[in-house]
């Protein structure tokens, strides 16, 4: 636990690329292979369930520190971050532990689960007093499911390749699916992924995928990537990305997040148990139901993810179907160092007259055509346009060593809208409010003053009555504004914060920002009946006052023609 601590302060401490690398190889070259097993793990974004619940670790971290909760609320709220303040407030320890990180994982935090809540107190408050601040903050960290840390997993894919000696797109190749819940972490399998030589017959998982090839968005106009000649053109789905392998007599479904979600999907296990021993292909899952001529909204598919049960009737209503773009492996032969154009021919041979789909290619005679095409989108369903280069081979992760592919997105949807309740971050922005809520008028106000006395009615914490304007929350975001606007929105929560709930301020409204967002749904969870995909702030707005934020009325327009094109898509199809 001490070196992959120390580890973590370093990665967490650096800026340069150079440095984070060095460290990870110096951990990898060091740790045993159990240790380095689990720091992988941790490192590629495995994330364990929570094993405690807070309210045992503030309670204990309290008891030990010999404090009350309200002080330790005040810490907390001061601090930003539930481990930062445990691991401040905790006496010194009474003796030091040397066991590693797969022994701590494996023999103290993972079998917590399964004690009861006086077990699961004393084994906290002993594990607590064996640790130093760094190792306790990564431990409540590691417990609470929090754990995140400032590094790529192409650089940990980087850092494992120099440790070992090989090419880094081997490491990627291996490195698929280790976060898989079902997956066994063990020092076998480290040694498995940095050895020298594949074992005999591939890598000895029939099941696993490759790495992703990801997409750049495309920020200038699309003439600079110079002849149109030289892209294939296909829309952007809006659905789950994935992969379905075919090996050995099984089918794998992987997500892009590498979460193998096979069972998901029966009717495309079906599907692609068809296809040829040695295929693999890559695409999007989207809800298609027969007779429509566009996909179903993302909602939909968010639905059936949801669900832990897939019964007739959701599988009835929410048909999924996969969209292949790519042809990653043909009878057991690595198709992705051939040209784009190339493995597009075998893909549509392949899928000829099969159950499956295949991603349209769009005809394409110049860029003002192809744009307008593009201004489409949002009626067929889809996200816009995807550029492929046609000679490009099928890399690794975001590169352009091997070709490239551009996401040529249509513009989002936007709404003014006002600042009513702000929440610290955590990790670098603990400390700073930047997770915002937003809320539009019920109706638009008839000038300012009418607006204003909103304002005053909500400083003086009066009730909204029944009818009257009012301010309804539609959205939270916290992306979008520099370091610099954060800071200036911070000091303008801290002067204008009305009350406190727990993290979370409400304010007196004072700014209005202009948000984007990917779509828009009705919502029966929401008071305002709408709720906003991806929502992220835009700019503030200090040109516009209070009264000229938009109104859920302009959302239920949006609304209602999201419903129109759905129903004239519908209708085309009959």
């Amino acid at each position: 636990m001490r070196r992959f601590a120390a580890l973590y302060q370093s990665l967490d401490a650096s800026t340069g690329t150079a440095d984070k690398v060095a460290a990870l190889q110096r951990y990898f070259g060091e740790a045993p292979a159990a240790d380095a097993a689990w720091a992988v793990y941790f490192l590629a974004g495995g994330k364990p369930r929570q094993v405690l619940p807070t309210a045992l670790l503030r309670s204990t971290a309290c008891a030990l520190a010999a404090i009350d909760d309200w002080l330790f609320e005040a810490s907390y709220q001061a601090v930003g971050d539930l481990a930062e303040t445990i691991a401040l407030v905790l006496p010194p320890p009474v003796r030091r532990s040397d066991l590693g990180l797969a022994h701590w994982v494996e023999q103290r935090l993972l079998p917590l689960r399964g004690l009861s809540p006086i077990e699961q107190a004393a084994a906290l408050r002993e594990a607590l007093a064996e640790l130093d601040a760094d190792e306790r903050f990564l431990l409540v960290k590691l417990i609470g499911g929090g754990f995140r840390v400032g590094v790529s997993k192409l650089l940990v894919q980087r850092a494992l390749a120099a440790h070992a000696g090989i090419d880094a797109k081997r490491i990627a190749q291996r490195l698929m699916g280790w976060t898989d819940a079902r997956a066994t972490v063990s020092a076998e399998r480290f040694a498995r992924l940095v050895a020298v030589e594949d074992e005999a017959g591939g890598s000895g998982d029939a099941g696993q995928p490759y790495p992703f090839f990801l997409a750049h968005p495309l920020q200038v106009a699309p003439q600079a990537l110079g002849a149109v000649d030289d892209w294939l053109v296909e829309w952007k789905y809006d659905g789950i990305r994935a992969q379905i392998v075919r090996r050995a007599g099984g089918c794998w479904i992987w997500s892009r997040g590498e979460d193998l979600v096979t069972e998901r999907f029966p009717e495309l296990q079906a599907a692609a148990q068809a296809l040829p021993e040695g295929t693999v292909l890559d695409g999007e899952i989207v809800v298609w139901r027969d007779g429509d001529a566009a996909p179903a909204p993302f909602t939909l598919l968010q639905q059936r993810i949801g669900r832990k049960t897939l019964g007739k009737k959701l599988l009835a209503e929410a048909p999924v179907a996969f969209i292949a773009y790519d042809l990653l492996e043909l009878a057991g032969e690595d198709q992705r160092q051939q040209p784009q154009a190339e493995r597009r021919a075998a893909l549509q041979a392949l899928l000829q007259g099969r159950a499956l789909r295949i991603s349209p290619l769009l005809a394409v005679e110049s860029w003002p055509q192809l744009g307008a095409q593009r201004e489409q989108s949002r009626a067929l369903g889809v996200e816009g346009l995807m550029l492929k280069q046609r000679q490009g081979r099928y890399g690794s992760g975001r590169t352009k060593a091997d070709g490239v592919w551009w996401k040529w997105k249509i513009d989002p949807l936007t709404v003014d809208a006002v600042l009513i309740y702000a929440q610290a971050g955590h990790g670098r922005r603990a400390g700073v409010y930047t997770d915002y809520t937003f809320a539009v008028w019920n109706r638009p106000p008839r000038d300012a003053a009418e607006a204003q006395a909103v304002v005053e009615a909500i400083s003086a914490r009066a009730p909204a009555q029944p009818g009257a304007l009012q301010l309804l929350p539609v959205a939270k975001a916290y992306s979008g504004l520099s370091d610099a606007e954060f800071a200036r929105v911070d000091r303008e929560v801290r002067a204008h914060t009305l009350e406190k709930f727990g993290p979370v301020r409400s304010l007196r409204p004072t700014l209005v920002f202009e948000l984007g967002f990917e779509g828009i749904n009705r919502s029966a969870r929401h008071k305002s009946g709408v709720a906003l995909r991806f929502p992220r702030m835009l700019r503030i707005r200090d040109d516009k006052p209070l009264h000229e934020a938009d109104t859920l009325q302009a959302l239920e327009a949006m609304l209602g023609a999201a419903d129109a094109q759905g129903a004239t898509t519908a209708s085309r199809a009959k």
